[in-house]
């Protein structure tokens, strides 16, 4: 099992790396009427950050929305 998890991240960074080496162009993104011009690889990992954390927040929320409906309904 330990092999098998060491395995896992060996690939895993080898993708990661393989990401950055080949996506190093400029690029301009533009959102809300602002215009910012930055590496490819920068973007993606802002895009892929700011949905890990939308995705937290909306699970934690709608986690404690059903553990207070549960609650609720054991009161009743």
């Amino acid at each position: 099992m330990k092999k098998l998890k060491l395995a896992i991240v060996l690939v895993l960074t080898l993708v990661l790396v393989l990401l950055v080496v080949q996506n190093t162009a400029s690029v301009q993104a533009h959102f809300l009427g602002f215009t910012a011009e930055m590496s490819l690889v920068v973007l993606l990992f802002l895009t892929g950050a700011i949905g890990f954390a939308s995705g937290l927040v909306l699970g934690f929320l709608l986690k404690s929305k059903r553990a207070q409906s549960i609650e609720e309904q054991r009161q009743n």
